[in-house]
């Protein structure tokens, strides 16, 4: 089926919130820690989504699908919000933005080892091609020293492990679950964990009264956790809807142009290696989507 303009709006939109995500992150560091940010992302998300809650709160049975929705909470938001802003405080937002593209290949992995997914020759040749091109992002990242810190990059590529952990997990137990529903109950059990740990383990209230920009980055950060969290999941879910998965995995190619832009616009560097390094990564997705 041919992709409607409503789906190709869809697209883009996503494409440039979450491409965008790398450098609001980068904008609320400056300020607040990366626990601040992460933990004010997830929680402003979970009351922004609070009202969508209650209208899907009949459309799943809890006490059946607890676990497949912790996995998803827990996997696909919770632990890659600390683990991206962590990472951005010592790499460039470009290079996470670039790094991010590995979420498809990890997917596919773990499909076939832990949830013995049936796999194709092209996902196979994707997977190691994709991987060779992240090897090269990890080892040959010219420029500044922060885009060579490979332990930091690494909390980048834990960040789409534990993002292709969820996408496997509600393939397989929350498959009989509206999508929507299924992401907006995951936030009934991750945004209490946020606040938590925002106000008993934090000085983020002092980090924001106490600094001359806290404000500013606060702003970032908002734009972040209702762009970037709440709005994109319903997109993401709504564009699913539309077109399927396949077409949605496009945002995968478009996001690290999107981040990269944003990166040397702030005056990141981006090396010839990077782009080569992406392109090869780009090209182990797109064998992984081939039909």
């Amino acid at each position: 089926m041919k992709p409607s303009p409503l789906a190709w709006l869809y697209l883009i939109l996503l494409s440039l919130i979450w491409g965008s995500s790398f450098i609001l992150m980068k904008e609320g560091l400056i300020v607040f820690t990366s626990d601040e940010v992460a933990a004010l992302r997830i929680s402003i998300a979970f009351l922004v989504l609070l009202p969508f809650l209650f209208k899907h709160f009949k459309s799943v049975d809890f006490k059946k699908d607890w676990f497949g929705l912790a996995l998803s909470g827990v996997f696909g938001n919770l632990l890659p919000a600390f683990l991206f802003t962590k990472a951005e405080t010592q790499i460039s937002s470009s290079l996470t933005g670039m790094l991010n593209a590995l979420t498809p290949l990890f997917t596919i992995v773990f499909g076939i080892l832990i949830f013995k997914s049936k796999v194709n020759r092209f996902q196979i040749i994707g997977v190691a091609i994709g991987l060779i091109g992240a090897l090269c992002l990890l080892g040959f990242s010219g420029g500044t020293e922060e885009s060579k810190n490979i332990n930091y990059s690494l909390l980048v590529v834990l960040a789409t492990i534990s993002y292709a952990i969820s996408v496997n997990s509600i393939k397989k137990y929350l498959s009989h679950v509206n999508s929507v529903a299924a992401a907006l109950w995951s936030f009934i059990i991750i945004g209490p964990i946020a606040l938590v740990y925002l106000f008993a383990n934090t000085d983020f209230h002092s980090h924001l009264n106490q600094n001359r920009g806290g404000y500013s980055a606060l702003g970032f950060i908002i734009l972040l956790a209702v762009f970037g969290t709440a709005i994109a999941l319903i997109l993401f879910n709504s564009l699913i809807k539309l077109t399927g998965s396949v077409f949605a995995s496009t945002c995968t190619y478009l996001i690290p142009i999107v981040a990269i832009g944003w990166g040397l616009l702030d005056g990141e560097t981006v090396t010839i290696v990077q782009f080569f390094a992406m392109g090869v990564v780009i090209l182990g997705v797109w064998l992984i989507n081939k039909k």
